[in-house]
């Protein structure tokens, strides 16, 4: 599979702890809007889950796998990533997929 002929869709969730969850939401978004500055970033998004209000869940699209390598290379994505893991219980999780958009193949 050439990962250059598709977009990068990322996932990912923190689980958030009562006492630092004002904290990480806002760091969550702020990294958000950080990130969406950056060459090739589509979409970066964080939600807290309707599901579980102590889960906070990422959603990024990309251009290419460049543009997320050069976004992990970032040092303001590996500080908030390494701030995040020490105010959370569990560590992150994430996924990271290589997606067509075939919305208009099947919308036609």
């Amino acid at each position: 599979m050439r990962l250059d002929s598709y977009m990068i869709l990322i996932t990912g969730h923190i689980i958030l702890t009562p006492e630092h969850r004002e904290r990480m939401i806002a760091l969550g978004a702020e990294h958000s809007v950080r990130s969406r500055g950056e060459a090739g970033c589509l979409a970066h998004h964080c939600h807290v889950d309707v599901e579980d209000a102590m889960r906070l869940v990422f959603v990024e699209e990309w251009e290419s796998i460049d543009a997320v390598r050069a976004h992990f290379a970032v040092p303001a994505s590996a500080a908030f990533v390494a701030e995040m893991r020490a105010l959370s219980p569990e560590a992150p999780v994430i996924r990271i997929y290589a997606a067509e958009d075939i919305t208009a193949k099947q919308m036609g």
